[in-house]
C-alpha cells in the first residue's frame, strides 16, 4: 500500500470548509530523480488531480491552488511555455469531469497578458462550471497578493469616479474587489516542500487563516498529506484577535 493510497477519516463539522495550498517542490522533485524540470510539472498536475478528489472527504467545500504567480513569468521561456502546455492539457482532459462532478471553477489572477488561447480556455471552463455548486476549485494564475490588492482598491476608485458608489472605502467593500470575492473566509494555509513563506499569496484573505507547512514536495502529494494538515489545524486554538482561546473551526 502506497502512502496516499487510502484517506484517513474526515474532520468534524469543525474542519476547514476553505484550504488553500501553495504548490510548492515540483522542480526539486525532478531534480532528485535526475530528470527535467518539466516532468516534475507534470507529476505535480497528477497531485492536484489526487487532492481534488480528496478535498471533500475532509469536509473541504473550498480549496483554492497556488498554479502561477505574476512573478514567474520571469522564469525561463521553456519552463513557462510547458506551464501553459499544462494548462491546456489540464482543462482539457479534467473540464468534462469536474463539471460532472459539480465543481464549479475559477481562475484568480489577472487576465491581462495572458495568450489568447489561455485566456479563452479559463473564460470557457468558469462559463461551463458556473452552475455548479458542490465545491469550488480556484486556480490562482498569473496571480500575485500584492497586484489584487492594487486591483480591489483601483476598482472602487473606478466605481468613486464613475458615480457608480459614494461609499468611503472600507474592509467590506474592499473584499468585494478581491479575486477571491464569493467565496468562503479561507480557514487553511497549506504550504509543500518545508519552505515556511506566503510568497505573495492571499495576502488579504490570509489574516487570520491558520497556516501549516509539510516537508513534501508536491507531486508526492496526496489524501494522506492532506488528511495530515486538517488533522494539525483541528489542533488549533484560533482566538480572530481575542483572549479568549476558540477550537479550530470554520468562518461563520
Amino acid at each position: 500500500m502506497t502512502a496516499d493510497s487510502a484517506a484517513p477519516s474526515g474532520p468534524g463539522p469543525d474542519g476547514p470548509r476553505h484550504v488553500a495550498i501553495i504548490m510548492d517542490g515540483n522542480g526539486r522533485w525532478a531534480k532528485a530523480k535526475g530528470l527535467p524540470r518539466a516532468l516534475g510539472h507534470r507529476e505535480g498536475v497528477q497531485a492536484l488531480k489526487r487532492t481534488i478528489q480528496a478535498a471533500p472527504d475532509f469536509g473541504i467545500r473550498c480549496l483554492t491552488v497556488f498554479g502561477f504567480s505574476t512573478e514567474n513569468w520571469s522564469r525561463p521561456a521553456e519552463e513557462v511555455s510547458d506551464l501553459m502546455g499544462l494548462v491546456r492539457t489540464y482543462v482539457a482532459s479534467d473540464l468534462a469531469r469536474l463539471e460532472k462532478a459539480g465543481v464549479r471553477l475559477r481562475i484568480l489572477g489577472r487576465r491581462e497578458g495572458l495568450p489568447a488561447d489561455i485566456a479563452a480556455i479559463i473564460d470557457k471552463a468558469e462559463a461551463q462550471t458556473a452552475h455548479n455548486d458542490k465545491f469550488m476549485l480556484q486556480v490562482a494564475f498569473n496571480y500575485g497578493g500584492r497586484a489584487d490588492l492594487i486591483d480591489a482598491a483601483r476598482r472602487h476608485a473606478e466605481r468613486i469616479l464613475a458615480g457608480e458608489t459614494t461609499e468611503p472605502l472600507n474592509e467590506e467593500n474592499f473584499a468585494a474587489g478581491l479575486a477571491t470575492a464569493g467565496s468562503p473566509p479561507l480557514d487553511l494555509i497549506i504550504r509543500t516542500s518545508g519552505e515556511q513563506r506566503l510568497s505573495n499569496f492571499l495576502l488579504w484573505e490570509a489574516a487570520y487563516a491558520e497556516l501549516v507547512f509539510q516537508d513534501i514536495l508536491w507531486p508526492d502529494y496526496g489524501p494522506k498529506a492532506l488528511g495530515e494538515a486538517v488533522a494539525a489545524f483541528a489542533q488549533r486554538e484560533r482566538r480572530y484577535g481575542g483572549r479568549e482561546p476558540a477550537p479550530a473551526r470554520v468562518s461563520a
